[in-house]
């Protein structure tokens, strides 16, 4: 798969998706958005795919949005109609929102491995994301506060779901950096390593595992933890039943029971 704004390479059924444009400290344009939306549409259907790496080529990680494109919106400033812009900038905001949780939608375990700037877009980004790892240099800030702006696209939706309120208020109002072992240490990320080396390495480990692992069953483990994420405990347990009625006699399962019966890996079809 070639892409104008990302790098995108598959080896042994892990996925690598890289922010690809290092010169501009891997910002996103209006062209990249959609195309980060397209890729990871595609993974979600392509069965050669099980667990997806989300990282940046260069020394940052992602810049956030472009500034270009946010200047671009001036020119919803020339519509004579009150209503009417607000209209188009509702709609701008709602398809950004669009873009990041077609990384949530993906059925495919997504984890994020941050280096260098994780600034603004790329907060909101790495929240949709299954799993987060950091390099030491990694550091975040939720940047939109020292720009005028609420942060709109999902950073004070999900984060409150991952880190304790308070961290969240904090990070959102001061706009101040936080590096990853501080970021490990209130659970922003997973694990914070020495480096982007050891990280990278750690992270397709991670990731091997899983993907290892039966395809259906790591979908469903998925789909439940973000449905117990919004619903109450007494709603989820009855989704988790319903699924497995509907799903848990599959091959898998008997491939499962034969390889721990003859004490070999159990070997799944996509």
């Amino acid at each position: 798969m070639t892409y104008k704004h990302f790098l995108v390479k598959t080896e042994d059924h892990v996925t690598q998706v890289s922010f690809n444009r290092p010169e501009k400290a891997n910002s996103l344009t209006q062209e990249a958005w959609g195309e980060m939306q397209a890729i990871f549409e595609f993974l979600d259907e392509d069965d050669a795919t099980r667990v997806i790496v989300l990282t940046g080529e260069g020394k940052t990680f992602c810049g956030g949005i472009d500034l270009s494109l946010l200047m671009n919106m001036q020119h919803v400033q020339s519509l004579n109609c009150e209503g009417k812009k607000r209209e188009k900038l509702r709609r701008f905001i709602l398809g950004l929102q669009e873009n990041i949780t077609s990384i949530e939608k993906c059925r495919k375990p997504v984890l994020a491995a941050i280096h260098g700037a994780c600034i603004g877009a790329g907060v909101d980004i790495i929240g949709a994301c299954d799993m987060r790892y950091s390099a030491g240099d990694a550091f975040f800030t939720i940047k939109e506060v020292d720009m005028g702006l609420v942060a709109d696209i999902g950073t004070l939706q999900r984060l409150p779901k991952i880190i304790p309120y308070g961290v969240v208020a904090e990070l959102a109002y001061t706009g101040r950096k936080v590096y990853g072992p501080e970021a490990a240490g209130f659970g922003l990320v997973n694990q914070s390593y020495a480096d982007r080396e050891e990280m990278m390495e750690q992270v397709w480990g991670i990731a091997r595992t899983i993907a290892a692992k039966s395809p259906l069953v790591v979908r469903g483990i998925k789909q439940n933890l973000l449905y117990t994420r919004d619903h109450s405990v007494t709603e989820s347990l009855e989704y988790v039943a319903n699924w497995n009625a509907a799903m848990m006699l599959s091959n898998d399962l008997m491939e499962s029971f034969q390889a721990f019966m003859q004490k070999r890996q159990p070997a799944y079809s996509d």
